[in-house]
């Protein structure tokens, strides 16, 4: 640009055609220098976290049914530790209904690993080993991540093929997910790195070889639809998976806000089918005996539209409008009585996951 030619158009030609290609071998140049930085900068990562990584073995009792008592099956699952007193990170759903558990180390070597504590809602377990432990994962700051930020999955996909690795790019955050339970899961950190069964509770790294996230799932299709997907990986953000873990080592478990209400999610068309009052809201259909709930006065029949600041709506459900206060924690609840909008103070118990 700004360059004057004084030859002739053959000449001028020629030379446009030159710098042209010199810009196309620079280009070329500098993207072949940036792939090599990152692949150098993945293998460090790797080889710096891998240590810390572990697959996590667990046995299930046979079940009794018609045919007989069926025989104990063995899961798997990845983990990863974070401390130097060998507390590991892993996902719920892979230590769910064990017996025993154990972990695999990086070198082979096989440990008997006790649980800790669990959170069902966010789908996170924290189990223990003794003795010294191979490496120390460090825990990063989920809240700092951008779409398109390259990203490594570190897990043991089907239990057999250990420490497997995958790269990928954060595809999005914030990402909420339903459990199917009555509940959702929010605040996802959503990747096309390969996610595989087994890699469940294996950690997702930034490229300065940081936790930012604990793989928990991926999604292949929609129950609605025959289309199926790729490359739909979610994890839990590490800022969660730290505070959760927290708890659980300092307390030996994490507690949930407690109301003490059995109910049903109201949703325009239900609230259509029933002629009710609001359009959301969880319908109470029972309560707890001296549940905070019955302290405070709410009975069969209400609906719960409000709990705090935080309304329910086609954006919050109940459960995770509940999960945004603590336990021992005093807060206005509104709800809707023979179609009257009211609101009571309640002191909100404890629960802890099962």
């Amino acid at each position: 640009k700004g360059l004057v030619l004084e030859h002739q158009p053959q000449d001028q030609l020629l030379l446009i055609q030159h710098l042209l290609y010199l810009h196309s071998v620079n280009t070329f140049l500098q993207l072949f220098v940036n792939n090599s930085n990152i692949e150098t900068t993945i293998t460090q990562v790797v080889n710096q976290v891998e240590p810390a990584v572990v697959t996590v073995v667990g046995t299930v009792s046979g079940r009794v049914s018609f045919f007989g008592v069926s025989p104990d099956q063995e899961v798997s699952g990845s983990g990863v530790i974070i401390t130097e007193d060998g507390y590991i990170l892993s996902n719920n759903h892979v230590v769910e209904g064990t017996q025993t558990l154990s972990v695999i180390l990086n070198d082979g070597t096989e440990h008997p690993a006790e649980l800790i504590s669990r959170d069902v809602f966010a789908d996170l377990a924290v189990l223990k080993i003794e003795g010294k432990v191979p490496g120390i994962a460090k825990i990063g700051n989920s809240d700092n991540l951008k779409p398109g930020e390259t990203v490594i999955a570190i897990g043991s996909p089907l239990g057999t093929f250990r420490n497997s690795v995958t790269v990928g790019v954060i595809s999005a955050t914030g990402r909420t997910l339903e459990s199917g339970d009555g509940y959702a899961i929010e605040d996802l950190i959503q990747t096309d790195a390969a996610i595989n069964s087994g890699n469940s509770g294996g950690p997702l790294l930034n490229l300065t070889g940081e936790v930012i996230g604990i793989n928990t799932l991926v999604i292949r299709g929609s129950n609605n639809s025959s289309t199926s997907a790729e490359a739909l990986g979610f994890a839990i953000p590490s800022n969660t998976a730290a505070m959760i873990a927290q708890h659980i080592i300092e307390k030996g478990y994490f507690a949930r806000p407690y109301l003490g209400t059995s109910y049903q999610n109201v949703t325009p068309r239900i609230a259509s089918w029933y002629n009710l009052p609001v359009n959301y809201g969880a319908y109470i259909t029972g309560i707890d005996r001296n549940s905070p709930a019955e302290f405070a006065g709410l009975r069969p029949g209400d609906i719960i539209t409000k709990i705090g600041d935080v309304p329910i709506d086609e954006q919050q459900s109940f459960i995770n409008a509940l999960f945004e206060f603590e336990p021992n924690q005093q807060i206005t609840i509104e709800f809707s009585r023979e179609n009257q909008l009211l609101t009571v103070d309640v002191v909100l118990g404890e629960m802890s996951s099962p």
